[in-house]
């Protein structure tokens, strides 16, 4: 299937590529070639609210990815993309950066009043200087191919939680807590933390 179409898989299949997989064989034939093979369609990111992309992105679970324009202003009908200051390098199993993702959480209202929700988005983007001439074609291909790469990202959303009655918003509550409630951005840390704890303690 074409890039232009949208996908949605079989009973059974999961869609469960990795950083370096989305990049190399995805987000980087989608910027160097005018035409090619692929499930992931384009969407443009201010049209689409977060729980509309079901149906329109290449679904997988509760994991939603489509490419879509880089731009600075991720603002949609009701509310707004806001990165949330965390940039990951991607290094590929040649032990080479190839891109890198940040990471976005989606707000209700505007900006800069919004209302955070459970609503997470990793962007990804292309490393231009982590291309040769031999993986571009001629040099001249190449500016040209640098220049389309800088105009699209790939982004993988999800919800990661969700409160039943209002769209999105993280309201959910421990009933054992001692009051004292963790936003959902604190908690995205501390997930971060326990994967970086279960790493670190793989046998070398």
């Amino acid at each position: 299937m074409m890039a232009c179409g949208s996908v949605n898989l079989p009973p059974g299949f999961c869609f469960s590529p990795t950083d370096e997989e989305l990049l190399l064989h995805f987000l980087y034939p989608k910027t160097s070639l005018p035409c090619h093979p692929n499930i992931i369609p384009d969407l443009d990111l201010s049209l689409q609210d977060p729980w509309h992309l079901n149906g329109k992105a290449l679904s997988s679970g509760n994991q939603h990815y489509f490419f879509s324009r880089a731009k600075e202003n991720r603002s949609t009908e009701n509310g707004y993309w806001k990165e949330i200051g965390l940039t990951e390098a991607i290094v590929s199993s040649a032990s080479e950066k190839v891109g890198l993702k940040k990471y976005l959480v989606f707000n209700l209202g505007e900006a800069p009043q919004g209302t955070e929700t459970s609503w997470f988005m990793q962007e990804y983007h292309i490393c231009s200087s982590s291309f040769t001439t031999a993986s571009c074609g001629t040099t001249r291909g190449r500016r040209k191919s640098d220049q389309c790469r800088s105009k699209w990202v790939l982004c993988k959303a999800y919800e990661k939680k969700s409160c039943e009655g209002q769209q999105g918003v993280n309201c959910e509550k421990d009933e054992n807590d001692s009051g004292t409630e963790l936003s959902w951005l604190d908690e995205f840390y501390m997930s971060l933390d326990d994967d970086l704890e279960e790493v670190m303690s793989l046998p070398n």
